[in-house]
Parts: structure tokens; C-alpha cells; sequence
């Protein structure tokens, strides 16, 4: 049976996304029971995600028996999987795609984050992983580097479409908007069907909080106790706010009415780090039309028992967010400083799972 507080959230305008995918998923019909239950519509994966589920071993062994048969080399052999397991997620969400035109069901695969700050190959491989899923509803993640915003561009123009991610900044979130509409003109020009390109743009919430917070214990004065817990998400209302202001614009306009689609912003890391903070703050506070919350399995977990859902908690609170940080800045604590340091954090730590990954199907290669 659909829980109630979860539907609720959907038709608040929230599409809920699964961080989280395994081949034991999959074969478990754990996958489906989360669609089918908790109103889930689509899945994110990135580096740290697949060397955990691979470094379990569950299901993996044979898909390795026949890389090693076939000498395939351990980058190879990764991609194999993780586009396998992708593409069988893609089938899974296939009635949800069809149900929602295309909206939904999407399932994300990333480029190696080895490429984060090489735009040409980032593009070439988008299209490789798009070639070997072969499958309407998967999406490219692609990470919003410097670099990665021409990479961006490309792959849109090439008719694919992409999860742009690791973004923790609104002048950087303006930058990937601008990047996905470039893309889509270059599109339309090649000839592709715009109503068939889709983009999420995936907005970072709570490493904001946990940098943001802990400069402010540093500080240890009244108001910057007060103001604990709420860069993260007045953060990502004013990306909100940037998003309505973008796909409201002339030049947005005209690619819209050749039947190009907006591109939704998308909350991610929407796990709560801070124990003092509530559990679904980063879901019930980022609630309105046309947002994506991709959430780890803890999260969506804890919503269905005990969220709730209140409308638009949103658009009523851009300025209030504004003020929230400059306070932040009166403070000391640079917007910019965080937010540049917040991305280099994350290519390192996916890069780190990359090479934990590689690592892995390295050693199970050799003993097959």
C-alpha cells in the first residue's frame, strides 16, 4: 500500500528520487517495492554509491567471471556493471517514464570524476555511457566544474540527457542553467527533438550546513548559534528563486515553445548530518512545483513515518533566505569561500571512491 505521507509529497509538486542503487536491488525487487510503496520515481548513483555496492560483492561475481573471460581491463570492467545495473533500473522505471512523458523515471549514471576538469573527454564519455545503457529514461551525470559546464553544453546538444551535479552555488547554478539552454539552441539547430532532452540540476543542501555550521561553533556568539542549520537550505531557495527567474526569460521562452523541457532543480544530499536538527528538514523545508529530492534510503525512510507536507515552503521565503546570508557574511563566512571549497570536498571524495572502486574489481579480476 502507496504511503500517505509520501503521496502527499508528490502532489506537492515533489518528485522523489532513490540515491541508491545495487544489482541486490534489482534482483531483490526492492527496487519496485520502493515505487511501488514510497511513490519513488526515479534513482541518482554516483562513485561512492557503486564502490560500496560493488566492494560488497553481492551479485557482482558472475558479470566478473565473464569481464576476466572476455580481458576486459578494470575501468572497462567497471562501467560494465554499473552500466548493467543502470540500464536494468532503466527498465525497471519504465512505466513510470511513459506514465510521466518522460518526466520521471530517470535513472543517473556518472562520468568518471577523474574527467571533472577536462571538458572534451567528460563529453565524449557522456556519450559512450549513453551509448551503452541504450536506454531513453537514464541520464548523465555530469559534475558543475568550470569545465563541466562546456561539457554540459555538449552532451545536451547531442540530444542526451543529464544530471548536472556537485552544484553548491547560485552563481554557479545560473552558469549551469545558461550552459543547458546554450545546449538546447545547438540541439535545436542539429536537428534534435528538444521535447525529448531532459536535465536535472543537483543543488548540494547539507555539506552547506555542516561547513557553514561549523565555522559558526567556531564563532560561538549568540547570533551564530541562532543562525546554525539554515545556509543549506536558504541556499537552495534562492537557487529556487533563480530557476523561476531563468525559465521565465524570452530566451527560455522560445526554446519552450519549440517543446524543450525546463530544467528542475534537484536537491541533493538531503541526509541530515546534524543530530540537533530534524530528520526531514531538508525535505519538508524544499518543498514546491517542479523539484526533484533525491534522498538516501535513511531519509526517505524517515518521512514516510513521521514527514509532513505544508505546500509551498519555498517561495515565500526568498528574502528571508537573503537576509539569512548576509548575516552569514557580516559574519565572516565568505558565500563564496564555502561554496568553492564545498566543490573541490566533493570531486575528492568522489574521486577517492573511484579509486577505492577501481581498486576493488581490480583484486576480484585477479582471483577469477
Amino acid at each position: 500500500m502507496a504511503n500517505s505521507r509520501t503521496e502527499a509529497l508528490q502532489a506537492a509538486g515533489v518528485s522523489i528520487w532513490f540515491d541508491d542503487l545495487s544489482r541486490d536491488r534489482i534482483d531483490s525487487g526492492s527496487l519496485s517495492t520502493l515505487i511501488a510503496d514510497y511513490s519513488v520515481v526515479g534513482v541518482t548513483t554516483n562513485p561512492s554509491i557503486f564502490a560500496q555496492a560493488i566492494g560488497a560483492g553481492s551479485g557482482y561475481s558472475d558479470a566478473i567471471s565473464r569481464a576476466a573471460a572476455d580481458g576486459a581491463g578494470v575501468e572497462e570492467t567497471v562501467f560494465r556493471l554499473m552500466c548493467a545495473d543502470v540500464a536494468d533500473a532503466c527498465d525497471v522505471f519504465s512505466e513510470v517514464y511513459a506514465a510521466s512523458q518522460g518526466i520521471d523515471g530517470r535513472v543517473s549514471i556518472e562520468v568518471s570524476p577523474e574527467l571533472a576538469h577536462d571538458a572534451d573527454a567528460t563529453a565524449a564519455q557522456a556519450k559512450v555511457l549513453w551509448q551503452q545503457v541504450d536506454r531513453p529514461n537514464a541520464m548523465i551525470k555530469i559534475p558543475a566544474t568550470r569545465e563541466g559546464l562546456s561539457a554540459n553544453a555538449d552532451t545536451i546538444a547531442a540530444g542526451i540527457s543529464v544530471n548536472v551535479t556537485l552544484i553548491f552555488s547560485v552563481p554557479r547554478y545560473r552558469e549551469v542553467i545558461t550552459a543547458y539552454l546554450t545546449g538546447l539552441e545547438r540541439a535545436r539547430v542539429a536537428g534534435h527533438d528538444l521535447s525529448g532532452i531532459h536535465s536535472v540540476a543537483s543543488f548540494f543542501i547539507s555539506r552547506v550546513d555542516s561547513l557553514v555550521d561549523s565555522k559558526l561553533r567556531e564563532l560561538g556568539t549568540a547570533e551564530a548559534h541562532e543562525l546554525c542549520g539554515q545556509a543549506g537550505i536558504s541556499g537552495a531557495r534562492l537557487a529556487y528563486e533563480a530557476f523561476e527567474q531563468a525559465f521565465s526569460s524570452e530566451r527560455a521562452a522560445a526554446l519552450l515553445a519549440h517543446g524543450a523541457n525546463i530544467q528542475r532543480p534537484l536537491w541533493a544530499s538531503t541526509g541530515v548530518k546534524d543530530p540537533s536538527l530534524p530528520d526531514t528538514i531538508y525535505v519538508s523545508e524544499l518543498v514546491a512545483d517542479n523539484v526533484v529530492n533525491t534522498m538516501p534510503e535513511q531519509t526517505l525512510r524517515a518521512f514516510a513515518d513521521h514527514g509532513s507536507t505544508r505546500g509551498d515552503t519555498i517561495t515565500a521565503n526568498y528574502r528571508a533566505s537573503d537576509l539569512i546570508w548576509n548575516r552569514l557574511d557580516g559574519l565572516g563566512i565568505d558565500y563564496q569561500e564555502v561554496t568553492d571549497q564545498l566543490e573541490q570536498e566533493g570531486l575528492t571524495k568522489f574521486q577517492a571512491s573511484w579509486s577505492e572502486l577501481l581498486e576493488t574489481v581490480s583484486q576480484q579480476l585477479v582471483e577469477k
